[in-house]
């Protein structure tokens, strides 16, 4: 969450930075709230003090030998008296927290403003569009032809959004996975971590995804656990609730898990394939940096996740995504979008996001400092390295041959145990 400070003391400031996000601020309703909550929490300590005082004042009237029922009735009147201000203090506080909780975070200063994706700014393309001497068809029609792809299967399991995969195509979803750990474990020194795929409403706050997203969580009945939309939502929260040292940072996390969303947002989009489906999986990059580290740390995740592209020969762009494109929780966000000759366009297939301290408040996560010996709130970034089904879908849809075959890319190979296509009998 913001921090509170910017909502006592710079409220319209803060409500103008929001606004660039599409997001109005009920500023009157917030100050009105703040006004009453200083009110009373100075007649909460008023009282404190004043209570203090007169049990204080009991003892020497009984030492002297005084009546003192009339001081113990002052005294009872203003317990009752601090109840009810300190009921009505914590009821202020919790109304201010759920507030704060609803609004995203602010933008960085390097985030171009506008309304939608349209206004996202490009910042690179890399690769080769390929060129094909037939015409290219999309993964589902090449993932049935092949007989490895099967959507009326997954809708008789669990109904509609779900995807089965065999022979060669499963082999490929798991061999993406293994490839993407080993690059960014052995070659980009990450931490490997596993993590429960179930996860607490506490945890999901934390993160960002409550209360704005609950709708589109999967919960399990009866208990306050929720199916992870995301590893990021574990991983993140691993220095929840701690005060990191200096040489603890940067913690560096890889995590290769399955993500479960209703996408409630979606408005029936991408309703054929793959694309937008209830589960799916990623491979995600994690980071927890000292502050003045996190924008070069959204550099380095980016070009981690851009290297997995480039080894799979996949042609993409990165673009900043703008003030009303961005999430919720993030102060920058590039996407990087892997070129579909199925779609003739490129799509997402991973966010890198720098999300400052807005999570890291939300979870109490905190470092020491030594040069104050202060703690202060460390910084989070996450992004997909990548997400597995996209990149499945990338790399079918690429590699495509005349025949409805699919070429290996040369980095799988190992991985593949030694196939080079996909189809033809394998």
């Amino acid at each position: 969450m913001l921090d509170p400070v910017l909502l006592r003391r710079d409220l319209h400031a803060t409500a103008a930075r929001l606004a660039a996000r599409g997001v109005e601020l009920d500023t009157d309703r917030i100050a009105r709230l703040e006004d009453e909550r200083k009110a009373v929490q100075e007649r909460t300590q008023a009282l404190q003090h004043e209570r203090n005082t007169r049990s204080k004042s009991i003892g020497r009237a009984k030492a002297r030998g005084e009546d003192i029922e009339p001081l113990l009735a002052d005294v009872a009147r203003l317990g009752d008296d601090l109840k009810a201000a300190e009921t009505r203090l914590a009821e202020l506080q919790a109304e201010l927290e759920s507030i704060a909780l609803e609004i995203p975070n602010l933008t960085h200063d390097s985030v171009p403003e506008g309304r939608d994706e349209d206004d996202n700014r490009e910042e690179r393309r890399v690769g080769e569009l390929p060129r094909f001497d037939f015409e290219p068809k999309d993964h589902t029609d090449l993932g049935v032809g092949l007989g490895e792809l099967d959507f009326e299967l997954a809708a008789k399991l669990a109904g509609s959004r779900f995807v089965t995969l065999s022979g060669g195509l499963a082999r490929l979803h798991r061999a993406l996975i293994q490839f993407m750990l080993d690059v960014h474990g052995r070659e980009h020194g990450y931490r490997e971590i596993y993590i429960p795929y179930v996860v607490s409403a506490d945890v999901l706050r934390g993160t960002g995804q409550i209360p704005k997203f609950v709708d589109d969580l999967f919960r399990i009945e009866g208990h306050d656990l929720y199916l992870i939309p995301t590893a990021e939502v574990p991983v993140t929260n691993v220095p929840r609730d701690r005060i990191l040292e200096s040489d603890e940072l940067p913690m560096r996390f890889v995590c290769h898990s399955p993500c479960f969303r209703r996408e409630a947002g979606s408005y029936g989009k991408d309703t054929r394939g793959m694309l937008r489906q209830h589960q799916f999986e990623k491979v995600e990059l994690v980071h927890v940096v000292r502050p003045d580290e996190s924008y070069e740390a959204l550099e380095s995740l980016t070009a981690h996740a851009e290297t997995i592209l480039s080894r799979l020969g996949l042609a993409y762009r990165v673009v900043t995504l703008c003030t009303g494109d961005i999430g919720f929780a993030a102060a920058k966000t590039y996407d990087i979008e892997v070129w579909l000759p199925g779609q003739q366009r490129y799509r997402e297939i991973s966010s890198c996001s720098n999300c400052e301290a807005f999570q890291a408040r939300r979870m109490r996560a905190r470092w020491r400092n030594p040069a104050t010996g202060k703690t202060e709130f460390v910084h989070t970034l996450n992004g997909s390295g990548v997400a597995i089904g996209r990149a499945l879908i990338a790399v079918v849809e690429n590699c495509q041959q005349a025949d409805g075959s699919v070429r290996v890319p040369e980095a799988l190979v190992p991985y593949m145990g030694g196939m080079t296509v996909i189809g033809r009998g394998e």
